[in-house]
Parts: structure tokens; sequence; C-alpha cells
């Protein structure tokens, strides 16, 4: 798209190839090029920006295990007691009360859940009781944020 700009010099219209004519159009050539450039360090870089480690882990065939009939909870409530399933318990009648629900299966696993106000410490406290009790399958219960 471009404008001639014709003028009368002398009783002469100027005109022909001589003439300056305005040019609109974007030269787009240099902004490919740059950009060009700038595609092929990013392609370069992105590579490096990533943390990795040289680790070669084993693949697993192994369908996720299913939830159990009848999950068994340990829930810490704010005030810091201690429930299996719905039913309040004392701190030291914990590993009688998991025996009794778990039928003395120690290798059943234990859904162990705490309220946001539980400092981590407490919740380690419940962690070690289970521990010692020979509960070693413990599962932290939390609520899916994706919803």
């Amino acid at each position: 798209m471009g404008a001639k700009l014709g003028s009368v010099v002398g009783g002469r219209a100027r005109g022909g190839s001589d003439d300056l004519a305005e040019n609109h159009e974007i030269n787009v050539t240099p902004f490919i090029d740059v950009m060009l450039v700038l595609l092929i360090i990013f392609m370069v870089a992105a590579p490096l920006a990533t943390v990795d480690l040289g680790v070669d882990l084993p693949a697993s065939a192994v369908e996720p295990s299913p939830r159990p009939d009848k999950p068994v909870f340990v829930t810490v409530k704010p005030d810091l007691s201690v429930a299996v399933g719905e039913d309040v318990v004392a701190r030291d009648a914990l590993t009688s009360t998991l025996d009794s629900a778990t039928q003395g299966k120690k290798d059943e696993r234990i859904f162990l859940r705490a309220d946001k106000a539980v400092s981590y410490g407490d919740l380690m406290e419940v962690m070690n009781l289970l521990r010692n009790a020979g509960y070693l399958k413990i599962a932290l219960v939390g609520l899916d944020s994706r919803s």
C-alpha cells in the first residue's frame, strides 16, 4: 500500500521513477529473525533449567491396592484426644483398642487423620504410639483440594 505524491514544478508534473513514495508496510524480517533466535535460546536453555537426579527407578506392574471394606481410622482431635473409629480412647489404651479393631493383624493399614489445629509434634507422638504398638502401615488422610 503506497501513495504517490505528485507536484507541479515549472509547469511540468513530476512523476515517473524519480517520485518519492511513502511506504506504509512494516518490514517484519528483523522481527522474524529475533523470534527465531529467541526460540533457539529457549529450546537450549529449557532442558538446563530442570533439576534432574540421575536415578534409575524400577518399573512396577502392580495395581493399586483396593480400599479395605472397613478401614481403621485413628483421629487426633483439636483437644488432642485420640479416637479409634468413632470412640474416644485414652492414649495408653490405644494399643489394645487397635488390636481389637484389627483382630490382632499388625500388618493392616491404619488411616491417621488430624485436625488442622493439631501441631506436628502432637501428630508425631500418635504416630510413635502406633509404631511402638507394631502398626507400621500408616496412611495419612487429607482432603482432596482438586474439587
